[in-house]
């Protein structure tokens, strides 16, 4: 069955937004880039692990851990706003049959695929920031956010014929691996906040405590919109509509959240 083409006029509209972002993105980017490559001190990212065995002899049941490498952590959140201005301007330039094309089946795998790589980079960076360092977890807590950001795609593309009856398996799914790192996350900042008389240095930041709200906020806003597309209320049962409210989101979640953890990397007087 072939899709009927978008109308021309909301076609251009959508690529004007999509370039907008494009440089609104990418401007943050710079000004972000700049500012992590001068001799600002930031909190380093150090993932570690645990091996069992140490010179030779088992390690016991608590190893000692073991840095892999380090670099500073805001080049993590750098990486995030370029990721996004990306794929913004795939969709403006490049890919903008396939993107229009995509919008008439209802769906937009493009989307799918930047927010598995972008979230993640800053549901990652979030746990690190949470004291969340060892390279299991966090390999983990990055795959559950894949799967959860995939299911979102396999709902698009299984329901593509279905808008009227939709199967809501994806998306439960998708909940269910999403909500896996947040357990992890919220764990350690309630056991921090539990521990009295720690080091004023040993103590979650506080800014952590509110990116994690913000993004939790932020990640279930997203979750809201696809319920609001399928069950078509409001304006939302224009799938058009919600792709514009996808891109709002992108742009004001995502530059508050950079922003946020780009400044509580920052060490004073570094």
């Amino acid at each position: 069955m072939t899709a009927t083409a978008i109308p021309a006029d909301r076609a251009r509209s959508l690529v004007r937004w999509n370039r907008a972002l494009t440089f609104l993105h990418g401007i943050q980017f710079v000004v972000m880039l700049a500012v992590a490559s001068t001799d600002v001190a930031f909190a380093p990212f150090i993932p570690t692990v645990r091996p069992i065995i140490e010179d030779g002899a088992f390690a016991g049941i608590e190893p000692t851990s073991v840095e892999l490498f380090s670099f500073p952590l805001a080049w993590l959140i750098v990486s995030f706003l370029a990721m996004s201005a990306i794929a913004h301007a795939a969709a403006g330039w490049p890919l903008r049959a396939r993107y229009e094309d995509w919008l008439a089946r209802g769906m937009n795998p493009l989307r799918w695929v930047e927010y598995s790589f972008s979230s993640t980079v800053m549901i990652v960076a979030i746990a690190y920031l949470s004291f969340i360092r060892d390279v299991p977890a966090l390999v983990a807590i990055a795959a559950s956010n894949v799967a959860m950001i995939l299911f979102g795609w396999s709902m698009e593309a299984a329901n593509e014929r279905r808008r009227e009856n939709p199967d809501w398996k994806h998306y439960v799914f998708g909940c269910i691996a999403g909500i896996a790192p947040w357990i992890g996350i919220f764990s350690i900042l309630v056991a921090y906040g539990a521990q009295a008389n720690l080091p004023v240095d040993a103590g979650i930041p506080a800014f952590v405590y509110l990116i994690v709200g913000s993004l939790f906020v932020a990640f279930n806003i997203f979750a809201v919109t696809m319920v609001l597309q399928y069950r078509r209320i409001g304006r939302w049962s224009d799938y058009l509509a919600g792709e514009k409210t996808y891109m709002v989101m992108s742009l004001v979640a995502k530059s508050l959240l950079a922003w946020q953890v780009f400044s509580g990397t920052l060490r004073p007087g570094g």
